[in-house]
């Protein structure tokens, strides 16, 4: 049996690195304000927002740099106890009617309503919805003209500006966080098991019992990719071949065949975890920021019901942001897939919100008929009041599943599951 360990946003998260959607636009707004100091118009726009200085009927015609000169809320004056950030000045800039204009585009002004409880997921669906509503409001509208052309433009320099603020984030290095180490490499536990599981759990244990009473080498050559101390689990080893009807099954035995890191980021924190005989199987499934143009942004749920529909319109404009289609332009997506064919295979979800943006490849893997076990680590919201978000996202892992029974027997239950980490 092998493990796949899928790999979201909640694991940058839980090692301290700023890579929420809130942390992405805070970042921007600090963008636009440095960028007033440099702006010789009374017009400050990109494909996002626009601001315009209002009243600016004089010879000498206020710019936003003027503005910023003038006005030290624009920067930060240290010797003066003074910290502005940019979401603080935009804010000023939005609620001043009389003296400023505001425009967001239709992409960012939805997704900037709730931001703090915005995810990425929520992000791609918000373009996911818009895209619905554009390409279904008139059958005879065009896809390639505005508002579909716009839309598509936006998300792709959302994901351009993307690119730029988690290249400043990687610059920080976080460290490696043990229990999760010890979770990834972690031996199978028969009770984490679907039905179907519990034979294949066997079947595994089986195969390493007769190896191991046969030789050596194959044993000895998992203890060494998994990094365990080798003197003590050769140690457990011999002593139950000596009576393996009485002694204690080694641990080595339930370790995974074969690893493989299936990474929805585009950063590399998973690399601390990543032992020097998996370094080929992290699968970037996403791209990474060091190749940008491996970078895939956009929707993936060919379940939904408007999907054959949209298809339907014939043109390339409603599906440029399809991630099932850009899969194509990568190996990573059949390197995937040809390990989850390989054999029967665990599921541990790290730091995923499994929400429908991914729905796509998430039912591909989950209603896999070599899947045996779906353990989701969730995330403590309130320690003292004992609340976390278990049941939250084994109701985003059910909406990838066609058959709930087999959800049910698939994902393992809360009793056996632990937070991705401990506050």
């Amino acid at each position: 049996m092998n493990r796949l360990v899928l790999i979201g946003n909640g694991f940058d998260l839980a090692h301290k690195l700023p890579t929420s959607y809130a942390d992405f636009i805070n970042w921007y707004w600090d963008k636009r304000m440095i960028g007033f100091n440099k702006d010789y118009s009374d017009v400050s726009e990109d494909l996002l927002c626009r601001f315009r200085i209002l009243n600016n009927k004089r010879e000498e015609r206020e710019t936003w740099s003027t503005l910023a000169f003038a006005h030290s809320y624009f920067r930060s004056i240290p010797a003066l106890g003074k910290e502005y950030v940019g979401k603080d000045v935009i804010a000023s800039i939005i609620e001043d009617t009389d003296y400023f204009e505001t425009k967001f585009s239709p992409l960012f002004e939805r997704i900037i309503k709730g931001l703090e409880s915005k995810t990425w997921a929520g992000i791609e669906q918000d373009y996911y919805d818009l895209l619905k509503e554009y390409a279904f409001r008139d059958s005879t509208v065009n896809p390639n003209e505005p508002p579909i052309k716009a839309l598509n433009q936006q998300l792709r320099y959302l994901q351009q500006l993307l690119v730029e603020y988690l290249t400043e984030v990687c610059s920080q290095k976080p460290d490696k966080i043990e229990s999760i180490e010890d979770a990834i490499y972690a031996p199978f536990v028969k009770e984490d098991m679907s039905i179907e599981g519990e034979k294949e759990w066997e079947k595994h244990l089986e195969y390493w019992k007769g190896t191991t009473l046969k030789d050596d080498g194959p044993i000895e050559e998992k203890i060494d990719k998994f990094g365990w101390d080798y003197e003590r689990a050769m140690h457990r080893i011999n002593i139950w071949k000596e009576s393996p009807k009485t002694s204690t099954i080694p641990e080595a035995f339930y370790l995974p065949n074969d690893i493989m890191f299936l990474n929805f980021n585009y950063t590399d924190t998973a690399q601390l975890y990543i032992k020097p005989r998996y370094r080929n199987q992290e699968n970037h499934i996403h791209g990474q920021i060091s190749a940008p143009k491996s970078i895939i942004f956009g929707y993936g749920d060919e379940l939904d019901d408007k999907f054959k529909e949209l298809k339907a319109h014939k043109n390339n404009a409603c599906l440029s942001h399809v991630k099932s289609i850009r899969y194509l332009e990568a190996p990573n997506y059949r390197q995937m897939l040809s390990f989850i064919e390989s054999e029967p295979f665990q599921v541990l979800i790290m730091g995923h919100s499994c929400g429908n943006s991914d729905r796509t490849l998430l039912n591909t893997i989950f209603e896999h008929p070599n899947c045996v076990s779906i353990k989701p680590y969730y995330y403590v919201t309130d320690k003292e009041k004992g609340t976390d978000n278990y049941i939250e996202l084994v109701q985003h892992i059910s909406r990838n599943f066609n058959d709930m029974k087999l959800m049910r027997d698939r994902v393992v239950n809360k009793t056996q599951c632990e937070p991705l980490v401990e506050e």
